[in-house]
């Protein structure tokens, strides 16, 4: 298949067979994570720029891992030391990133659209690594790739995301990509935190965990933001735990080896307990490798070449 986006902004305006595309990539790519030496030269000469304006540290290591073993050239860009400081824009910056004559710009941004924005003004590639409450196609795609490898597929599959939907970059791109691939999702959370408009995605919502739970063959917890507790969105972070935290016994009620997820970081005994992240139900740590296996798919697709040959 040959891959003709010079961007990744979200998973909308990929189709069902070049979303399965990059998880077909992402395949030998986990191999080679799995050798003695993790370097290839496949994307020597290239340079990859991580211009990151909100912290992180799974989503930008991951990155830089994975555009280090490709064999690109990789510079980061600390928004601290930089320009920024002394009031330089957006636009700005990436036209000195332009003059650089850089080949892929990974972004992240406080700001929804500006990785759309980038991408506009910039001849390089853009990959959204998260914008605002908009979108964090990445992370989807990485949940992507570790439930296919657990469960074989997606169409029929009943995946249950439960949490801070209102706020999560996270939920809205996954909802994407599973929608795409077939399966059924449901969306729980406070009715606070679970904005009715998400209908519109086509899937369910609901306020009550525990019922829906029966028959979900996986389940994601997302991240409760707690720095915005203070504008009362729910009354407690106890009652939170009480009717949305998993733990074991919670997620016996689905009646199968259901998958946990939890994009991280975890706010443990909250969103969910750590029995239950220690589990073998929990992929938590598959999701980081995994991470880094999809990130070198993506760099290697849109900097690199149309076919997944690259041992």
């Amino acid at each position: 298949m040959k891959w003709k986006h010079k961007d990744l902004l979200d998973l909308d305006v990929l189709q069902a067979e070049e979303i399965e595309h990059i998880l077909h990539t992402a395949g030998p790519m986990k191999e080679i994570l799995q050798r003695p030496i993790k370097k290839l030269p496949t994307l020597r000469g290239k340079s990859v720029v991580l211009l990151f304006y909100e912290s992180s540290t799974r989503t930008r290591t991951s990155f830089e891992t994975a555009a280090k073993i490709l064999g690109a050239d990789t510079t980061n860009f600390s928004v601290t030391q930089s320009s920024v400081n002394k009031g330089e824009s957006l636009l700005d910056t990436a036209r000195t990133l332009q003059a650089m004559n850089v080949d892929l710009v990974i972004v992240r941004h406080a700001s929804s659209g500006a990785a759309d924005f980038l991408a506009q003004e910039l001849r390089a590639g853009v990959i959204n690594g998260g914008d605002g409450q908009h979108a964090h196609p990445t992370q989807a795609l990485l949940d992507l790739f570790t439930l296919k490898e657990k469960l074989g597929g997606f169409q029929g599959k009943k995946i249950v995301i439960v949490g801070d939907v209102l706020h999560s970059r996270v939920a809205r791109s996954n909802v994407l990509g599973l929608k795409k691939l077939g399966a059924e999702v449901v969306l729980v959370g406070p009715p606070t935190l679970l904005p009715a408009e998400m209908n519109y995605l086509g899937v369910k919502i609901s306020y009550d965990l525990d019922a829906e739970l029966p028959g979900a063959d996986a389940v994601m917890a997302l991240r409760l933001q707690l720095e915005r507790q203070q504008n009362g969105l729910f009354p407690s972070i106890r009652e939170y735990a009480k009717l949305y935290g998993l733990n074991l016994e919670r997620i016996r009620k689905t009646g199968k080896q259901t998958v946990v997820m939890h994009p991280g970081p975890m706010n443990r005994g909250i969103e969910i307990a750590s029995d239950l992240a220690e589990s073998p139900l929990s992929v938590i740590d598959e999701q980081v490798t995994n991470g880094v296996a999809v990130r070198m798919a993506l760099i290697y697709l849109l900097i690199g070449g149309a076919s997944s040959d690259v041992a």
